[in-house]
């Protein structure tokens, strides 16, 4: 069997920059933000964290594409990790060295998908 090489996918992207107009997050605002989010918490307050479960892998999958379409397009990706039909999450911008709301905002959407997909 001869081997094929497929024909380059990997572009050079230019490089996106932090929105110096996104800024953390006011150590006050931090209780409030949080109580508009159901089942995430702050240990550190320095990012937020949430584990989801979902009914089985496949949800699971399809919750994490369709979270990882929406942070790209809105440049602001999560750290996350995935064990059968868990999901855990920790949210945090690290170009501002803390929490913005970019961060609530990736997690509410985070929170409908899960509530559509049984979570």
């Amino acid at each position: 069997m001869q081997l094929v090489s497929a024909p380059s996918v990997v572009r050079s992207c230019p490089s996106r920059r932090y929105d110096p107009g996104v800024e953390p997050i006011a150590p006050g605002e931090l209780s409030g933000l949080l109580a508009g989010l159901i089942g995430w918490a702050s240990p550190d307050g320095e990012a937020i964290t949430r584990e989801f479960e979902f009914p089985d892998f496949a949800r699971a999958m399809a919750f994490m594409t369709a979270v990882a379409v929406r942070a790209d397009r809105m440049d602001h990706h999560p750290e996350w990790s995935n064990v059968y039909r868990k999901v855990s999450v920790r949210l945090t911008t690290h170009s501002a060295h803390g929490l913005t709301r970019l961060d609530f905002e990736l997690a509410g959407y985070m929170a409908e998908v899960a509530q559509g997909l049984g979570c």
